[in-house]
């Protein structure tokens, strides 16, 4: 089972995530996970 996050963001920062998204070829779901790995590796590499 899993859990459902909903979050609010401006219509710039929408068209900017989702165009990232996009050229990544990310899920919503990737692109979170890529960002909190980010957040763990200690020199942001």
């Amino acid at each position: 089972m899993g859990r459902t996050l909903h979050i609010k963001v401006d219509d710039e920062q929408y068209e900017w995530l989702s165009d990232v998204k996009e050229k990544r070829g990310l899920t919503w779901r990737g692109m979170l996970i890529h960002a909190a790995e980010d957040l763990e590796t200690p020199d942001g590499s």
